[in-house]
Formats: structure tokens, C-alpha cells, sequence
């Protein structure tokens, strides 16, 4: 809850009788509106100060002594980190986690320039690993969301260096983001942090197809293990925040197959060997399901339906047509279970994805052969009344839901 949901849904709540005026005063003394204001002035001044110094060093970094660079990187960092403790240790977290992330970045800075002074860089990642390996380990000692996101940030940047740069994968960085971060998660489960760690999963393991020159399509095997980790943990809300970027970038794939699946080319350069990646597939499936299973998800089992391997058929209208209908299929599973579960922001969700289902297969299925005025006419017009209509009976559908007084 915050100040600004008690500011404008208050008085709502006083009107009908879910609290007292009194109850909504005691509630807004708990958030203070300038609390937060008065919080970041200190860690905007430092940052300030810090940028400042930064571009003092950096125009005249050429013309120092050797010894000095040294002193100067050790210096700042030791600050930062001494700084962090002192304002941790006063109860000031924001700042103090703030100063202790700031002395993570010029940890790895002063790596990178001290290995662009003794021409180290070009040559060995060894001390942009040491750099993730010390964002891992201040992530367990603080326990820092705040460290977490950063870490996960410097592991996407190191991994991104070393294939496009070094042209080798790490497959240190992949470990402690599998299993320093994932472990982490796994025990202190969080929405935000779920989110975060997919998305660097992902882009590691899109890395590592490009560097192993595969098909890109192998890349939803690392993508629904994630998912399927999720499965598996029994926070909900955290197990979606890292469902979240499997699925969407499954959803994107599907929606690219049903615009460019019809040329048999596109999909030809999609199809690795058959047995071997449904396989694959099969075996995450089944760890995706037992997961669902031991924690009651079952109904969930239908996010799967955005992998069903369409691109071995043979390209055409009729691959084009079976995506979309695959896509209905889930836009429609979505809008299912958010009703089920009586969730508003899952509903909304769902009539999105149906929306944009929609406008993919009125964009393939009429562009070729209607008058381009009549086709964005009739086009706004279909969106616009899908769009009421839904909202509508997804209106009706949540408020019938909900318990009578």
C-alpha cells in the first residue's frame, strides 16, 4: 500500500463504510509524504558528487601518473564501500545500499581500467568474472534486492563482452547466474527478482545459441526450464514474475510465425533435428507438469500451447491460419483462468493478447486482397468494438464474482 492509493481510494473506502475517517487518518500517518522526498536527496547529492569527480578523473585520467590511477580506483571504491556501511549501520538503507551498489560499479570499472592500462582486457575476461563473482557474494552478504538486480545487469554485460568480443562463451557467468542468483531467488522468492533473473537467464541463453550457431528455436529449451523452475516454487507471485519472460518471449515467437511462417524458408531455418528437440522438449514438459501438479497448477498446463512446434509443418496459409488458432487458444486460456481466479489485472492481460491475436490475423488474412483506406477503416472499427466488447463482459464477469454483502 502507499500514500497515494490511500490519497485517492480513501475517501471510496470511508464512503462505503470499509473504514472510518479516523482509520483512513491513522493509515496516511503511516506513510509520511515527504519521507521519501527527504530519503533520495542524500543519494541524488552523492551521485551527483560522485558524476562530478568521475568527469574530473576521466579528462585529465591520460595525464595522470600510473600510481595515482591506482590510488584513485582503490580510493573511490573503498569510499564507497566504507560509506555504504556507515549509513547501514545509522538504519539509512536506502543510501547505504545505494553507496555499497555504487562501490560494486567502480569495482568493475576499476577492472576494466586497469586492465586497459597493462593491455589485459583484449585478451582475458578473468577480471570481468571476478567482478560478477563479487556481485554475487554482496548479494548474499546484504541481502539486497537492490544488489541482486545489479549483479544480474553486470552478468548480462560480462556475458554480452565475452561472446561478442572475446568469442567465447562464459559459462562461469551462466553458473552463478543459475545457481549463486537462481538459488538466491529460490530461497527468498520474489516477484521483481523472478522477473529479473528470467530475463538475464534468457539473454545468456540467447547468447549461447548465437555463439554455438544453432537453431534459434533451441533457445526455448533453457527459456521452459525457467518456466518450468517456476512450477516448482510455491510462491505464486514469484513464480509468475519468472514465468513471465519465457512466456512472452514464446507468445512474440508464435506471433512471428504466424505473420512469416507462410514462406517455407523462414520456417526451414527454424527447424532443428526432429527427435532430438521434441525430445528436449518433452522432457522439460514432463518436469513443467510434475511441478504443476505437486503444487495444484494444472490449469496452467496451457501456457505450452505457444510451443507447439508448427514450423515442422510445411510453410503456407494453412501454418499461418493453425498459429493463429493456436494463439486464440491461448489468448482465450488466459482470459479462462483470470475468471476463475477472479484476477483484474490477468483479465486485462488476456483481452490484450486476444486483441493483438486478432489485429496479427485481420493484418495476414486481408491485406493482400483489400483496399488499403477500407482495410485500416474496417480494421480500427473491429478493434475498437473487440475492445469494448470485452472489457464489458469481462466487467460483468468480475463484478458477478464478487461476494454480496
Amino acid at each position: 500500500m502507499s500514500r497515494k492509493l490511500l490519497e485517492t481510494e480513501g475517501p471510496k473506502w470511508v464512503a462505503q463504510g470499509i473504514i472510518t475517517p479516523q482509520q483512513r487518518e491513522q493509515l496516511l500517518a503511516l506513510y509520511p509524504e515527504e519521507e521519501r522526498v527527504v530519503g533520495l536527496l542524500p543519494l541524488l547529492g552523492s551521485l551527483l558528487l560522485g558524476l562530478s569527480a568521475l568527469s574530473v578523473v576521466a579528462a585529465n585520467w591520460q595525464g595522470l601518473p600510473e600510481w595515482l590511477r591506482l590510488l584513485l580506483l582503490l580510493g573511490s571504491m573503498g569510499g564507497a564501500y566504507a560509506g555504504g556501511e556507515y549509513f547501514l549501520r545509522r538504519r539509512n538503507e536506502a543510501l547505504g545500499m545505494g553507496l555499497v551498489g555504487l562501490g560494486l560499479v567502480l569495482f568493475g570499472c576499476g577492472i576494466i581500467l586497469t586492465s586497459q592500462l597493462y593491455q589485459l582486457i583484449g585478451y582475458d575476461a578473468t577480471g570481468l568474472l571476478a567482478w560478477v563473482l563479487a556481485g554475487t557474494v554482496l548479494t548474499y552478504l546484504y541481502r539486497s534486492r537492490t544488489l541482486f538486480i545489479l549483479t544480474a545487469c553486470i552478468g548480462g554485460i560480462v556475458q554480452g563482452y565475452s561472446t561478442g568480443q572475446l568469442g567465447s562463451f562464459s559459462y562461469f557467468t551462466a553458473a552463478l547466474t543459475v545457481w549463486g542468483l537462481g538459488y538466491y531467488w529460490w530461497r527468498r522468492p520474489d516477484g521483481l527478482l523472478g522477473l529479473v533473473l528470467a530475463s538475464s537467464l534468457l539473454w545468456q541463453a540467447g547468447l549461447l545459441i548465437g555463439h554455438l550457431h544453432a537453431k534459434i528455436t533451441w533457445f526455448f529449451i533453457p527459456a521452459m526450464l525457467t518456466y518450468a523452475l517456476g512450477d516448482w516454487q510455491p510462491d505464486r507471485p514469484a513464480a509468475r514474475g519468472l514465468q513471465t519472460p519465457p512466456l512472452a518471449a514464446a507468445f512474440l515467437f508464435t506471433l512471428g510465425l504466424a505473420l512469416y511462417g507462410e514462406a517455407d524458408t523462414y520456417a526451414g531455418m527454424l527447424r532443428p533435428p526432429f527427435l532430438a528437440y521434441i525430445g528436449a522438449l518433452l522432457l522439460v514438459l514432463a518436469i513443467s507438469l510434475a511441478g504443476k501438479y505437486r503444487r495444484g497448477r494444472l490449469g496452467s498446463a496451457t501456457d505450452w500451447l505457444l510451443l507447439l512446434p508448427g514450423f515442422y509443418l510445411h510453410g503456407g496459409l494453412a501454418l499461418a491460419v493453425a498459429t493463429l488458432v493456436v494463439l486464440y487458444a491461448y489468448s482465450g486460456s488466459v482470459l479462462w483462468r483470470a475468471h476463475q481466479e477472479n484476477n483484474a489485472d490477468r483479465v486485462t492481460l488476456g483481452t490484450v493478447l486476444f486483441i493483438l491475436t486478432t489485429m496479427v490475423a485481420y493484418f495476414k488474412l486481408t491485406w493482400a486482397f483489400m483496399d488499403k483506406s477500407l482495410f485500416f477503416l474496417l480494421g480500427g472499427a473491429l478493434l475498437l468494438g473487440l475492445s469494448w466488447f470485452l472489457r464489458r463482459r469481462n466487467a460483468r464477469a468480475l463484478s458477478a464474482k464478487q461476494p454480496q454483502p
